[in-house]
């Protein structure tokens, strides 16, 4: 790896299937996520989501992008100090709910049941547990996008491909594409904080639409079998030590 690997972006997603949120320095505890990253979901259908016994279920579950493109064309900014969501529509605010309240709860279920009214199985219920993660992955890490593997899928599709597709908290520039596979149980830093690799990123249908417009217009699952044999992109990692993220931070392979 040369010297000139490092971090190129921050996010954060507050509420499973929302839009992202772009940070300038994420302080980060072992074993940890990014503080309030996917701390709430949309129940869509069934509502056995336990915040008294939080388990992990599977993104179909949720409100989210694969399933409900409509949701792309809602930005959201998530205040960590008043615990409060607020979602804009073509530029202008249209919620703010406090998500740690039940009435702030409510505020956006009802927003939900009229916005996604088409999508819904029965009534939304927002879900949160303190310090719980409704992640993809059942555990507690950090996902890491190689911008080179970016555009190596760009190549071959042959169009632009919008990073935030691929909903990750790291993005890094500076390494080879795909080099990050190679990182699974092997230690290394960003900045000042240690990090394990623990398994690479399995590409889901998600990844087809388009995070600024919501419309459902690439096969990139099907890109990456097509000429790597995978559909990943990606790897998820586990915070070995506390620290600070910020763009521009160095990434060094122990």
């Amino acid at each position: 790896m040369g010297e000139s690997a490092r971090i190129v972006g921050l996010y954060r997603y507050p509420v499973k299937g929302l839009s992202p949120e772009p940070l300038a320095e994420v302080k980060l505890e072992k074993g940890g996520t990014f503080p309030h990253d996917r701390a709430f979901a949309i129940e869509n259908g069934k509502h056995d989501f336990d915040p008294e016994n939080p388990k992990h279920f599977p993104k179909i579950k949720f409100l989210m992008l694969m399933r409900d493109e409509r949701l792309a064309r809602l930005k959201t900014h998530f205040v960590d100090e008043t615990e409060t969501l607020h979602i804009a529509k073509d530029g202008k605010e249209v919620l703010a709910a406090k998500l740690t309240t039940a009435a702030g709860r409510t505020a956006l279920e009802d927003f939900m049941s009229g916005y996604m009214e088409k999508e819904l199985r029965g009534a939304p219920r927002v879900v949160h547990a303190p310090g719980f993660s409704h992640s993809d992955a059942p555990a507690k890490l950090v996902s890491i996008i190689n911008m080179a593997s970016v555009r190596a899928l760009e190549e071959k599709l042959g169009t632009h491909v919008h990073p935030l597709r691929f909903r990750g908290n790291v993005y890094v520039e500076g390494l080879e594409p795909f080099a990050d596979h190679d990182w699974v149980g092997k230690r290394f830093r960003m900045g000042d904080v240690a990090f394990k690799g623990v398994h690479r990123t399995v590409r889901c249908a998600a990844t087809n639409v388009d995070p600024e417009t919501g419309a459902r217009d690439m096969e990139i699952p099907q890109t990456l079998m097509r000429h790597w044999d995978h559909a990943d992109l990606g790897l998820y990692a586990e915070i070995e030590s506390p620290g600070t993220l910020r763009p521009g931070d160095r990434i060094t392979l122990e």
